[in-house]
């Protein structure tokens, strides 16, 4: 084959077509060489014998022969053009044939750098395979050698020729695989045909990182990749791997041994992320252990140190409760601490004024949205005085079914204003009060509200209030007391100004610039914005977008509205806020603290869900069989009331609940099955009908399939808006369970002078009743020296011979007693009736 590829070299033809080559491009990089033939017009040259003649004779041409009309200057002009021309293109040929010639010779470089490179590739690929075919050759060798010296015993001469044969096979394999590099030197290709078809021949019973065939647990466990394609990525890697093993460079990083922190349980997928391993080689290695897991699953400390040992770690135990070091108590600096606003509570009894106080200080009518003017959930609230100074005021209600509630109050709270009426002067709830500021460490400031009022007593309010230890200024103690009036307006700056000087001495300060941890105040579930949390922010600054942990919820702060319905970016200290984007409703005085990363807020929420299950379990669990049926032969003659109750807030539900376990004694009690937050649902209505108990709502509404499935259920549903009428309508019903009281009322008594024996009666006791009245219909008794022998019923009274329905003191009679003949003379019979009393809670 020539050097051209089989084309011929243009070149000039006189008179016939002119062949070129031209190469055409098409789209994805294809090309196509077409042939184009040019046709030129023939040029009549003239002999150089008629022009030398013609020179020399001094005549151009004969004229005989020269087109007519033609001159000779004119035949001489057409003479030089033509060979102008002529020379023209002899100098594009030569410049063709150059041009060429410096194509085909770049070609040809071109070509030579393409094979020397894939002979250079060929070569290390050759010497890859060599090295790695005589590693397997002698493996195969070694285990040839241990067969053959196993089976010698046996058939030494046709296991030897059966030894020799796949011996010499892959020696003649590595030689061809070593001959592979001059591949480009004639005379060798049959030889290394030959090479590569034996090596491919020989491969195919090899291992050579292909997939093959389905996976089995030989090759899961050794590392087969199953059914699995190997990435881009990985078949580089693995190239680079092979050609630094082949440089003889370091095939492997050096390990990085770490601290592997492990509590009582851990997920498999965990466990590789805290040592840097693929999850694939962690589960590798536990299934090589005998367990078959998944990267969800979870292995106890045990397993996960000999996991860690195995690859090389170091293992530190930890509790489950490690998990809240997170949340870190920090001492804050003293020059870190601003001043901040207090938080003022106010307490007192029902309908003594309290919300009604507030409203008049915020110029605000909240109590218009309370059901029946009673408040039933925590209000925050921000007031700004007319000295500029800002008070955060927590109304709590007073309805003793709210105790919890306001002892939360009391938990976050600076300044308690205590409300006392004084036409009503101390009542349980003010003393409850009293006890929960006690209990807190927190100064009071007494409030002396309706002072308008016409039976309004001040002084009297102070006196009984020093019968609990509150001993107000008037009476020469420290505790401060304002007489008020919210009706009227009356002494409400001489109450702030109290509260700023209480505040004043008690020089309350917080730092702004850290994580922030507040107070839950309350929670609910609202329909459109889902769990809504209402946060008094205690210290640092919650900001839109931290990431916190509340109880056993957490969340990310999607958005904080203020106490005026506004939203904000930040709340600092002492500022009320409602948190949204909680991924469920937490309990109402639950602690917030903000975390670092949604990973450290989610482990903390389940370690604490976790652990309060735990709590319920054992407490609602018996530890002993003895214990258990002690429990079961106690309820045996319990009458159990079962109900569901949903409110709209936390709180409520909490105080219903709290209620409920109060309503009932040794013979019936309340159950509470389920107690939640947000609208009665299909699946609330489906456990009342399992249960065989009533839904109750508070401030909530039953949805449409809610309602439809009670309907068809037979599920009653009552909705409330007063606590009060809800517990008195479940304290009525559960009052309804309890068996009737039967009290015994004498009506009078018999004594017995002579005993008869009467044919077809039996015997029959003449008697003289002594005192009251004798009725047919009572029941009786027989005594005998004062000691009850028979009790019973009379089967006759007879006045003579007729039988009457009752017998009259000082009159004689016979009785005869139903199914009883022992009577004897001098015996007394006492008369009774027993009448029903309805019980009540």
């Amino acid at each position: 084959m020539s050097d051209n590829d089989g084309k011929k070299t243009l070149g000039v033809r006189g008179g016939g077509p002119r062949a070129g080559n031209v190469k055409q491009s098409f789209s994805h990089g294809r090309t196509k060489n077409v042939v184009v033939e040019t046709k030129r017009k023939r040029v009549v040259v003239p002999k150089p014998g008629a022009s030398g003649k013609s020179a020399s004779g001094g005549s151009i041409g004969d004229p005989s022969k020269r087109p007519a009309g033609i001159t000779d200057a004119e035949m001489e002009r057409r003479l030089k053009a033509v060979q102008a021309a002529q020379a023209r293109a002899s100098e594009e040929a030569a410049a063709r044939a150059a041009e060429e010639k410096a194509r085909e010779e770049e070609r040809e470089r071109r070509r030579e750098e393409a094979e020397q490179k894939a002979r250079e590739e060929k070569e290390r690929e050759e010497a890859l395979k060599a090295k790695a075919e005589e590693e397997e050759r002698q493996k195969r060798e070694a285990e040839e050698a241990a067969k053959r010296a196993a089976a010698q015993a046996a058939a030494p001469a046709p296991q030897e020729d059966n030894a020799r044969a796949p011996k010499q096979a892959p020696r003649g394999g590595a030689g061809g695989g070593g001959g592979g590099g001059a591949a480009d030197r004639p005379g060798r290709n049959d030889n290394r045909n030959n090479d590569r078809d034996d090596r491919g021949g020989r491969g195919k019973g090899r291992d050579d990182g292909r997939r093959s065939g389905k996976l089995t647990l030989n090759q899961a466990l050794t590392g087969g990749e199953g059914g699995r394609q190997k990435s881009m990525a990985a078949m580089k890697r693995k190239q680079e791997r092979a050609r630094q093993k082949a440089m003889g460079g370091p095939v492997q990083r050096e390990k990085v041994v770490r601290d592997v922190q492990v509590p009582e349980a851990i997920m498999v997928g965990e466990l590789a992320n805290r040592m840097a391993e693929r999850v694939g080689d962690v589960v590798k290695a536990l299934m090589q252990m005998g367990m078959m897991v998944t990267q969800n699953q979870t292995i106890d400390a045990d397993t996960a140190e000999l996991i860690i040992e195995e690859f090389g770690h170091n293992m530190i135990r930890v509790s489950d409760s490690d998990v809240e070091d997170v949340i870190k108590e920090v001492e804050d600096k003293e020059e870190d601490l601003k001043p901040r606003a207090p938080v003022i509570t106010i307490m007192g009894h029902v309908d003594h004024g309290k919300t009604s106080l507030l409203d008049a200080i915020r110029n605000a009518k909240v109590v218009a949205g309370e059901a029946g003017g009673i408040t039933q959930h925590i209000g925050a609230y921000q007031v700004v005085t007319d000295g500029g100074q800002t008070l955060t005021f927590l109304d709590t209600p007073g309805h003793a079914a709210f105790t919890s509630m306001r002892a939360r109050g009391a938990q976050v709270t600076d300044i308690v204003v205590l409300v006392v009426a004084a036409d009503d002067s101390v009542m349980p709830q003010t003393i409850e009060a009293i006890n929960h500021a006690k209990a807190a460490g927190v100064p009071m400031i007494v409030a002396i509200n309706k002072v308008d009022k016409p039976a309004a007593d001040a002084n009297k309010v102070r006196t009984e209030l020093l019968q609990h230890e509150v001993i107000v200024e008037q009476m020469s103690g420290e505790v401060q007391d304002v007489e008020v009036s919210a009706h009227t307006g009356q002494g409400l700056d001489e109450l702030l100004d109290a509260i700023a000087l209480q505040a004043e001495i008690l020089e309350l300060k917080a730092n702004p610039d850290r994580a922030a941890q507040g107070a839950v105040i309350e929670a609910q579930l609202d329909v459109g914005r889902g769990p809504v949390a209402t946060v008094l922010v205690q210290s640092g600054t919650l900001r839109q977008g931290d990431v916190f942990v509340v109880g056993e919820q957490y969340g990310k702060v999607r958005a904080l509205v203020n106490d005026k319905g506004e939203r904000v970016k930040e709340a600092g200290p002492s500022v009320p806020v409602e948190v949204l984007g909680l991924n469920g409703t937490p309990e109402a005085g639950d602690v917030l603290n903000v975390t670092e990363t949604e990973a450290q807020a989610r482990e903390i929420a389940e370690y604490r869900e976790k652990a309060a299950k735990d709590k319920r379990a054992a407490a609602g669990a018996a530890t002993t069989l003895e214990q258990l049926m002690q429990k079961a032969k106690e309820d045996e003659n319990v009458t159990e009331m079962p109900i569901l109750v949903k409110a709209d807030v936390q709180g409520s539900a909490e105080a219903i609940v709290q209620a409920m376990e109060k309503i009932g004694n040794d013979e019936v009690r309340v159950r509470v099955l389920h107690a939640g937050v947000g609208a009665i649902t299909e699946s609330d209505v489906g456990l009342a009908e399992a249960s065989g108990s009533p839904v109750f709502g508070f401030n909530v509404r039953a949805n449409a399939p809610a309602r439809n499935a009670a309907n068809q259920k037979g599920v009653e549903i009552r909705y409330y808006s007063v606590i009060y009428d809800l517990v008195d309508d479940v304290k009525a019903a559960a009052s309804g369970l309890l068996s009737a009281e039967i009290r015994e009322k004498f009506i009078g008594y018999a004594n017995i002078k002579e005993v008869f024996k009467v044919t077809g009666v039996g015997k029959v006791a003449g008697c003289l009743v002594t005192e009251g009245v004798a009725r047919r219909s009572a029941g009786v008794r027989l005594l005998r020296d004062d000691v009850v022998i028979h009790e019973g019923t009379l089967k006759t009274l007879k006045r003579f011979k007729d039988e009457v329905a009752e017998v009259i003191s000082g009159q004689e009679c016979g009785m005869a007693f139903e199914n009883y003949d022992d009577i004897r003379p001098g015996d007394v019979i006492e008369i009774f009736e027993r009448e029903e009393i309805e019980r009540t809670l």
